[in-house]
């Protein structure tokens, strides 16, 4: 035994030695929760976002407040012969032909905005229709009628007479970013309640000559004839348009929608229901935008102002001493732009409250205070 023991002393004391020398010098080859990492210098891991796989809820959400429309309107139909009444019955007496009238039928969609029964639309959709009819999610149909219209924004306000309607959820369209999906409910081609899917491609589009207020909301979400006056909504439900036009070549969807934001569409209803048209802040000025080398002569952005090249006689802009040659770039604080953005904001404004308005007169920055009118008819 004795000699087993002194035959093991040497490989143990060996043992012991290199132990230590591991312990003292790489105590991290023992620590099981020690990995080694490899960086690859220049690359960073992507970021992982989590969307939803549905947007069932969403649509269930909005759906049942998006209605169809079909409306009919009483149209004159020459006979096809060019001659004048007098030659015609010299001809056939009495029993000439006449014009023949025939239904022109169209169809579209609309957003239930009130339990009251009432639906914002396009007023292209309803505009000389002798008859509207509302088909509702729930089966439900009925006629409505006209509260009135706004072709300068091509909005409408309609009423139906029902009980127990779904209302949509009201969305803030002034959060609204792109690239945030979002979701077009309508009525396209007749084919019933369609819902289609897609994202906020631009905001703040105008300048596309399709009515004289434009801030549209531009998506790529399929939107097709019937389509207007239906909802955009995000991927909650909410709303945030009411889908007025499609930019294209053929009359189908090419991936350019757009709407008008729901807060100034119900800003447009409510001033229909009260007052049966909308009620517009006015100055009275004709403008135009400054030119490239007039913005660096007076050390301002080539994006923001405008000149002021007419004055309405007594109007708001003329009382507060606004002349001819004033380049304006603040109201309120906020940039002019090209002048869209000012007169959107003056429209928004109503008769009677003040704004300031910052101006260049020749080359020197002055404020003046207007109290703004109301736009004539």
């Amino acid at each position: 035994m004795i000699e087993i023991l002194r035959f093991l002393r040497w490989p143990v004391i060996y043992g012991l030695l290199a132990a230590i020398i591991i312990l003292d010098h790489a105590p991290k080859w023992l620590d099981p929760s020690a990995t080694a990492t490899v960086q690859t210098p220049g690359h960073t891991h992507p970021q992982q976002f989590q969307g939803p796989h549905s947007y069932a809820e969403a649509v269930k959400r909005a759906a049942p407040a998006v209605v169809n429309i079909y409306t009919a309107k009483m149209v004159k139909q020459s006979p096809g012969l060019r001659f004048n009444d007098s030659i015609l019955q010299f001809f056939f007496g009495r029993n000439s032909p006449r014009q023949r009238e025939r239904v022109q039928r169209s169809l579209g969609s609309a957003v239930i905005i009130s339990t009251q029964g009432y639906l914002l639309t396009n007023n292209h959709v309803i505009q000389g229709a002798d008859e509207i009819r509302v088909l509702l999610h729930d089966g439900r149909e009925t006629l409505a009628k006209v509260i009135g219209a706004d072709p300068e924004s091509d909005l409408a306000a309609l009423k139906i007479d029902l009980q127990d309607l779904d209302t949509i959820p009201i969305g803030d369209p002034s959060h609204a970013r792109v690239g945030d999906v979002v979701l077009a409910i309508g009525n396209p081609y007749g084919f019933g309640q369609t819902v289609t899917q897609g994202i906020i491609s631009a905001t703040g589009r105008y300048g596309l000559q399709l009515s004289t207020y434009e801030n549209f909301i531009q998506t790529d979400a399929a939107i097709n004839p019937g389509n207007s006056g239906g909802a955009l909504v995000d991927a909650e439900g909410n709303l945030l348009g009411i889908n007025t036009a499609i930019f294209s070549k053929t009359g189908g969807s090419q991936g350019i929608g757009l709407a008008t934001p729901s807060d100034l569409a119900l800003r447009i209803m409510a001033d229909l229901i009260q007052y049966g048209k909308v009620i517009r802040g006015w100055l009275g000025i004709e403008v135009r935008a400054i030119s490239q080398s007039m913005a660096q002569a007076h050390n301002i952005g080539s994006n923001n102002g405008v000149v002021v090249t007419a004055t309405s006689a007594g109007g708001p802009a003329e009382q507060s001493g606004l002349v001819s040659g004033d380049i304006i770039v603040h109201i309120n604080g906020q940039p002019v732009g090209d002048g869209r953005a000012g007169m959107n904001f003056i429209a928004a404004t109503r008769p009677g409250e003040t704004v300031s308005i910052d101006v260049l007169r020749n080359g020197k920055p002055l404020n003046i205070s207007a109290v703004v009118g109301s736009r004539p008819n």
